[in-house]
């Protein structure tokens, strides 16, 4: 089939034919005539199959109706809604959608977070008919009254296990809210999980269009995938060093569990002679992109990241993809070695676990259906390695490693001198001395402060001490009811 047998407009098709596409896959010859058809649509494929185009292409031909070149705003109203979960497949998804409505008069725009609002603002008071966002940052700009929805005639949902997996599902709703109820709601995903199902029936129609093309959370048959035991944790950096340089990649993707995970193995392949960088969630969408800009102009071989790259990342020909940590969830497993083997291309996923990461391993393969094997991969650990014992392991430090004031300090053995044994805190509290001193008054040889106030020097300067007038002193009715919680008697210690 050829994409001119689909009947989409020819200012699209000349964009396709110019992009170097000439026949649709699977998912895209089985979904656009019914998208073009104005159905619901859920549509299941494996990753890197097309379904941005399966999508875009049937959205542009039917808004071509409404495209016109006025300048006023108000003819260019959001018609197509596009939500996606991350800011990297948002943008994505823009940039196709300019490469296919680059002959028409179809205006297009794209918002997520991480960026300046006001420039989006801009382009959104410009008028546009095709909206690409993330969720957070739409519902900003509706807070700020700066988009409208309501005329609003096609939705889709791209990635929408993803979404649910992210917390989106509260911020779906309320967009869905704002939607005129009667629209083409489409949902697109490679993979289809219970409560993906479950999500289509609350926002797409009774009886949505059901398009699955492969065997759900099935792998490209065109992956190669390798399964890499290693011994410990710290010895992972060590194994994806070799195996960057054993299977000579020139460009691939390592993705780890943490953000700390990726901006620490980036900094060990940068010690190694290694061209790296690291992407993930607590960079700004500035740096992200510019991180992804070098990546693609090959300034960058090896890019660490999360799986905020795990989806909606289309890099042309990328020869592999390595797992530095098994994913958490088995579905990120599909994604994230979708990134390479697209469009029919032959593809290498890399994997390496631990003991402790057995259980992600099974729930994979239970997953895709097939078993990853198990290679050993024995690495010995370079002299610089970062030891994982404990700082309570560490023995005593040798005192050449001390310099300047540090090897003047005590020893950790050196106590501290003792102090005098307050006197008042250890003498036994004595009733008839407190009577004694109380009429006889403190001893004229008992050493005194400038003030006039004895010192303790003993048992008596103690009782005289407790029987100052000049402290304020009051002598107990009872003393020993004073230590029951009794109160003192109205007499003063002098009366």
């Amino acid at each position: 089939m050829h994409f001119s047998e689909l009947g989409l407009n020819p200012a699209i098709l000349k964009a396709v034919t110019e992009a170097g596409y000439e026949s649709p896959t699977p998912i895209q010859a089985q979904a656009i005539p019914h998208i073009m058809a104005g159905l619901d649509v859920m549509g299941a494929a494996q990753t890197g199959t097309g379904k941005t185009a399966a999508f875009t292409l049937p959205i542009l031909h039917r808004l071509m109706a409404h495209a016109n070149t006025s300048a006023s705003p108000a003819r260019h109203p959001v018609r197509g809604l596009v939500l996606a979960p991350t800011r990297e497949l948002a943008d994505q998804i823009y940039q196709n959608l300019q490469q296919y409505a680059t002959y028409t008069a179809l205006r297009s725009a794209v918002v997520f977070g991480g960026m300046d609002m006001n420039p989006q603002t801009q382009a959104l008071r410009a008028g546009v008919e095709l909206l690409v966002a993330t969720p957070g940052r739409l519902l900003d700009h509706v807070q700020q009254k700066t988009l409208n929805l309501s005329q609003v005639s096609i939705l889709v949902l791209d990635e929408a296990d993803r979404m649910l997996d992210m917390g989106f599902l509260p911020d779906l709703q309320r967009i869905v809210n704002l939607l005129p109820s009667s629209r083409q709601s489409l949902l697109f995903s490679a993979t289809f999980s219970p409560e993906i199902r479950k999500l289509a029936k609350t926002f797409l129609n009774d009886k949505p269009v059901t398009v699955e093309v492969a065997r759900r959370n099935a792998t490209a048959e065109n992956l190669t995938q390798k399964l890499y035991r290693v011994d410990s944790p710290e010895l992972k950096r060590q194994a994806v060093i070799h195996l960057v340089r054993e299977e000579k990649l020139e460009q691939v993707i390592v993705f780890t569990n943490t953000k700390i995970g990726a901006s620490r193995l980036a900094r060990e392949l940068i010690r190694e002679g290694i061209a790296a960088d690291a992407i993930h969630g607590d960079k700004s969408q500035n740096e992200r992109l510019a991180t992804l800009e070098r990546f693609k102009n090959n300034e960058v071989i090896v890019l660490v990241a999360t799986d905020v790259a795990a989806r909606g990342l289309d890099i042309a020909e990328l020869p592999a993809v390595i797992n530095f940590d098994m994913p958490h969830s088995p579905e990120d497993y599909v994604h994230r070695i979708g990134r390479t083997g697209r469009a029919g291309a032959s593809g290498l996923a890399l994997s390496l676990m631990v003991a402790t990461e057995e259980r992600q391993v099974a729930g994979v393969e239970a997953l895709i259906g097939k078993s990853l094997g198990r290679e050993r991969l024995a690495l010995v650990a370079p002299a610089h390695a970062v030891s994982s014992r404990s700082f309570n392991d560490r023995g005593p430090r040798s005192s050449s490693s001390y310099s300047g004031a540090q090897s003047s300090r005590a020893p950790a053995s050196a106590k501290p001198p003792a102090m005098p044994a307050d006197p008042i805190f250890y003498a036994p509290y004595d009733d008839s001395s407190s009577s004694k001193g109380a009429a006889s008054g403190p001893p004229s040889d008992a050493p005194k402060t400038p003030g006039g106030v004895p010192q303790p020097g003993g048992a008596a300067s103690v009782a005289a001490i407790r029987s100052s007038a000049l402290l304020g002193v009051r002598r107990p009715a009872n003393p020993k009811s004073v230590l029951l919680g009794g109160k003192p008697s109205d007499k003063s210690a002098d009366s």
